[in-house]
C-alpha cells in the first residue's frame, strides 16, 4: 500500500480529510451564529450587581480586589498594595496606552519598566480586557499591548480593569473580543482566561498558591460607569 493510501485511511479514520458537503455547511452555520448553551442565572444581572458578584467570585478563588472611581488614583493604590505585602516597589508594565496615561510621576518611588515579563521581575501590571462575572474570572488576549508574559512568571501580578468591561457569561466575553478583535477573522493568538492566582492541591490535597505562575492576583477596579469599548 503507498504512502498516500496509508495516510488517507489515517485521515478518514480521524475524520480530518475533506467533510461530506451537509457537515461542511452546518458547521460553517455553527462557526457564524456562536449558539449559547445554558447560561448560568446568576450572571443574567443589572450591571452593577455582574461587578458585585464579579468581585466576590474573585475573591473567593484568593484574588483580592481594590476599587476606585478615579484614574489618578490608580498608581497610588497599587503603591499601596505593593507595601502592605511588603514588595518591592518595581512594576514590569503592559505598555497599554491606558496605562500609560496614569499619573506615575505623582509616585516616584514607584519604578516602571514596559514590556514582556523577565524571569527576574517580582511584579507585574497588566490591563484586563474583560472580567466575567460568573466565574470571577479576567480575560487576557495577547497582543503587543499586553504581553503574554506579564500573565505567567511574576509572583505577583496586577491587573487594572474598568467595571465597563465586566460581563455576565463567558458567552459575552468572547461576543466583545470578536467584535473588537476579530476584524477579519484576526483574533489574537492566545487567549488567557484567570481565576484567581495559581495553585495546585495535587500533592496530599494540600493547596499551594503560586503552583503554575503568580502567587498573587490583584485586581484595581476603575468604576467607570457603563460599557466602554477597549
Amino acid at each position: 500500500m503507498s504512502r498516500e493510501a496509508i495516510l488517507g485511511a489515517i485521515r478518514r479514520g480521524l475524520r480530518r480529510g475533506p467533510l461530506p458537503p451537509d457537515e461542511t455547511m452546518a458547521l460553517a452555520a455553527r462557526l457564524a451564529a456562536h449558539p449559547r448553551h445554558t447560561i448560568p442565572a446568576r450572571s443574567r444581572v443589572p450591571h452593577a450587581a455582574q461587578v458585585a458578584l464579579f468581585v466576590t467570585r474573585l475573591e473567593a478563588e484568593y484574588g483580592t480586589v481594590a476599587r476606585t472611581d478615579r484614574a489618578e488614583a490608580i498608581p497610588g493604590a497599587i503603591a499601596d498594595y505593593l507595601a502592605a505585602q511588603n514588595l518591592p516597589p518595581a512594576l514590569v508594565m503592559a505598555p497599554h496606552p491606558a496605562l500609560r496615561a496614569l499619573p506615575w510621576a505623582d509616585r516616584p518611588l514607584l519604578t516602571l519598566r514596559e514590556g514582556p515579563a523577565r524571569a527576574e521581575d517580582a511584579v507585574s501590571l497588566q490591563h484586563g480586557f474583560a472580567g466575567i462575572a460568573e466565574t470571577g474570572t479576567l480575560m487576557l488576549p495577547s497582543g503587543p499591548v499586553r504581553p503574554t508574559t506579564l500573565n505567567l512568571l511574576a509572583e505577583t501580578a496586577i491587573v487594572v480593569l474598568r467595571t465597563s468591561r465586566i460581563v455576565g457569561a463567558y458567552e459575552e466575553a468572547w461576543d466583545l473580543l470578536r467584535a473588537e478583535r476579530g476584524e477579519d477573522g484576526l483574533l489574537p493568538r492566545n487567549v488567557m482566561l484567570v481565576t484567581g492566582p495559581s495553585r495546585s492541591a495535587d500533592i496530599e490535597s494540600v493547596l499551594e498558591l503560586g503552583a503554575h505562575g503568580p502567587r498573587r492576583l490583584h485586581v484595581v477596579l476603575l468604576d467607570d460607569g457603563p460599557a466602554a469599548p477597549d
